[in-house]
């Protein structure tokens, strides 16, 4: 089952600690939570040494072609299987990939959205 999108923000713990505050002032006023999905990474640094080219790659033809076993995704990529391992493994420890129960991958978001504040 897909799920329309993922955010991927770059912050620090002042902005993480915002959006907890908003979420907790939108509980207390009785208002339902927002649904939503979401990924932080401390610096921009730190989401282009996990989202480099060819992981985004790997993203995005895993999301286009559907389920795959790891050996089948490693091939249709030209890589070597233990790197695409790997790479599997980082994203769905993420939450970008999910493992299903018959041992294939695949990219659960139709959308991953970045979202990078300039300053504090």
């Amino acid at each position: 089952m897909s799920r329309p999108a993922l955010k991927i923000r770059v912050g620090g713990a002042a902005e993480a600690l915002d959006r907890f505050e908003y979420a907790w002032n939108r509980a207390a006023a009785g208002a339902p939570p927002a649904p939503s999905a979401a990924l932080a990474f401390a610096d921009l640094p730190t989401l282009l040494r996990a989202l480099t080219p060819a992981r985004w790659e790997l993203l995005a033809r895993l999301r286009a072609e559907g389920p795959l076993s790891i050996l089948a995704l490693a091939r249709r990529l030209g890589r070597d299987y233990k790197n695409v391992h790997t790479d599997v493994t980082n994203f769905v420890a993420l939450g970008l990939i999910e493992r299903r129960a018959d041992g294939r991958v695949a990219v659960p978001w139709d959308a991953v959205r970045a979202e990078l504040r300039l300053g504090t």
